[in-house]
This record gives structure tokens, C-alpha cells and sequence, in this order.
């Protein structure tokens, strides 16, 4: 019995339905471990293919949304962006609306956003509240927000960085480890 272990899940499951006296029989052993081994790949290969009709959880099926949506595959961008673009497209349909480009930001930077009209100068704004320094694929994001807005408007971006007052707690380890572009800098390149 042990010289034929089933080391597929399946195959043992299957094995477990048959009668008690296959428990020694090398043959039926080595069968069920073999059509187990098919059943595991399988229910792998269909669960994959499943994850592939959302959007964030989607991979190798990714470039199918981005043909659908009109979005050039970018096969050097990280899976990560290119989800939130495909997403921020999905969400980027409908009026044009505060809570439009709130969702199609927070799509692209996964955080807080917070939009404010200008509505007498013709502008709005869009502020990152939990991301800190400038999100990795703002030039996406800018790109779809220019589809979608009104052409009179004007946007601008405000991005949230660590100020003195934020650091005074941290500690040196802590500093060390906080990447440079999180920090406030005035433009002689102090904090």
C-alpha cells in the first residue's frame, strides 16, 4: 500500500469511493493517481480560465479586455497597472460627474481621491489623499481623464507628501526606508 502512495487530491478522493478490498491493488492505485493527476490539472486549468472574466484577478486574458475596451496592450507595464486602467475604463462610462472621475481615480491608485470643481475658472481638481508622492501611472490616468472630461475644463492634480511634522515620530530605520519621492521638497531641493 505504501510503495503506491496517490499523491493527487482527486485520485485520492476518487480512490476513497471504491470498494475496501482495491485498498492493496497496485494497479487501481496507480490508475487513480493518474486520472487524479488529469482531474487536479483539470479543475486548475477551469478555475484559471474563470479568473480570467474579472478584471482583478484576470492575467493571461488581460490583453482580451484591453482589445475589447480600444486600450493599446502594453505588455511592459506591470499587470497591476494595467488592471486599473482596464477598470478605471470600465468605470470611466456614463455623465460626466464628480463621482465619475472619483471612481475612475480611485481605480488607478487603489486609495483615497478626493475631487474638487472650480466651476469659476473652468477646473477641477484631483487630490490623492492616501497615496503618498506621485502614483507610478498617473500618465494613464491623466489620459483617460482627458477622455473623459468636458474639453473646457481644466484639470489639475495635488499629491500628498510627509512633511517635517509627519517624520518627527518615525524613526531613523523607519526614514531610512521611506523613499525619496514621498517626501515634500521647496524648489531649492530642501524639505
Amino acid at each position: 500500500m505504501n510503495d503506491f502512495p496517490i499523491s493527487s487530491p482527486r485520485g485520492q478522493e476518487m480512490f476513497s469511493y471504491l470498494p475496501v478490498y482495491y485498498e492493496t491493488s497496485r494497479v487501481l492505485r496507480a490508475d487513480m493517481n493518474a486520472k487524479g493527476a488529469e482531474m487536479d490539472l483539470l479543475v486548475r486549468t477551469l478555475s484559471e480560465t474563470l479568473e480570467q472574466f474579472f478584471v482583478r484577478s484576470a492575467t493571461w486574458g488581460l490583453d482580451r479586455w484591453e482589445m475589447e475596451l480600444g486600450i493599446p496592450t502594453e505588455l511592459t507595464k506591470p499587470i497591476k497597472q494595467r488592471r486599473a486602467v482596464v477598470e478605471s475604463k470600465l468605470r470611466g462610462a456614463g455623465k460626466f460627474s464628480g463621482r465619475l472621475v472619483k471612481n475612475v481615480a480611485e481605480a488607478y491608485d487603489g486609495g483615497t481621491v478626493d475631487i474638487a470643481f472650480q466651476p469659476s475658472v473652468w477646473s477641477f481638481t484631483v487630490k490623492f489623499i492616501d497615496t503618498l508622492g506621485v502614483p507610478p501611472n498617473l500618465d494613464d490616468l491623466k489620459s483617460i481623464i482627458e477622455e473623459i472630461k468636458p474639453a473646457h475644463l481644466a484639470v489639475k492634480y495635488e499629491f500628498s507628501y510627509l512633511l517635517i511634522r509627519d517624520v518627527h515620530n518615525m524613526t531613523i530605520k523607519q526614514l531610512q526606508q521611506t523613499p525619496l519621492s514621498n517626501f515634500a521638497f521647496n524648489s531649492r531641493g530642501g524639505i
